[in-house]
């Protein structure tokens, strides 16, 4: 399960950026490539963040999508799932860009938190 991997690098970031205070919510853009599956991703971050500054915090995850070329008929396309053929030609010579992002965007602290 590498989602426990990602949650951890996660939250290695949200505590840099919390500095000490309490979060309650983490937005993160997570490239399709990287193919996170949301509900064991939540669990893994639950898991990890026990005790820490993000102990019940909300996962709310951005999926990013993966562009792809084929090599064969030039078809360009996006796609939330890493492709592994061409939906026009149904090549597996593709060039794919992107979709292998991870940032933490944003975190929510506790009301009343600075």
């Amino acid at each position: 399960m590498h989602e426990l991997g990602l949650g951890e690098a996660i939250l290695d970031a949200v505590e840099r950026r919390a500095a000490g205070r309490r979060v309650t919510r983490v937005r993160v853009r997570v490239g399709a490539l990287h193919r996170v599956v949301e509900p064991a991703l939540d669990q893994a971050f639950s898991l990890v963040s026990e005790g820490t500054v993000a102990a019940g915090a909300a996962v709310d995850l951005v999926v990013v999508p993966v562009r792809a070329r084929c090599l064969g008929c030039g078809r360009r396309a996006e796609s939330e799932d890493a492709m592994a053929a061409c939906a026009a030609c149904g090549g597996t010579d593709l060039d794919l860009e992107g979709g292998d992002d991870l940032v933490l965007e944003s975190i929510q602290l506790e009301a009343g938190e600075g």
